[in-house]
């Protein structure tokens, strides 16, 4: 019995922190924190938006926040949403699936200009849970994005 709970414990600690790092992702990135942004994958991680150059490891992700386009969206005004993950736990190993929008200011009002599907590959390090990779697809109808919410 004692085993079990333990393993239950286990489980929702792991969940709760595999939630916490996807959610920091978007107040990272919307403050141009760069180094926190990289830090949250692996030395070798991978981060592939639909539509950009895939980015490996902690350098060239950081570059997604530090480069033009980032760099142009902060100015104008942005947010980085993301919907609570699913996630599904396999020992040190995880995936986690979920929706971003990124909000762009306009004028007064605000404009949705990504809405995407995100599948997270997570792995568990000494510094606890990390991302391994993470793609990144717009929900425009093709079947890129819906691959990526398939099981």
């Amino acid at each position: 019995m004692a085993e079990a709970v333990e393993a239950r414990l286990r489980a929702l600690e792991d969940r709760a922190a595999i939630a916490d790092l996807i959610a920091s992702y978007g107040p990272l990135a919307d403050s141009g924190d760069a180094s926190g942004v990289a830090q949250l994958w692996t030395e070798d991680g991978v981060y592939a938006v639909d539509g950009f150059p895939e980015a490996r490891g902690h350098d060239a992700i950081a570059a997604l926040i530090t480069g033009p386009v980032h760099q142009a969206l902060m100015a104008r005004g942005c947010a980085h949403l993301l919907g609570s993950p699913v996630i599904a736990l396999a020992g040190d190993r995880a995936m986690a699936r979920c929706h971003s929008v990124v909000l762009a200011k306009a004028g007064e009002a605000w404009e949705p200009l990504r809405v995407a599907a995100n599948r997270w590959e997570l792995v568990r390090t000494p510094h606890g849970w990390r991302i391994s990779r993470r793609d990144n697809a717009l929900l425009d109808g093709r079947e890129a994005a819906q691959a990526l919410f398939a099981r």
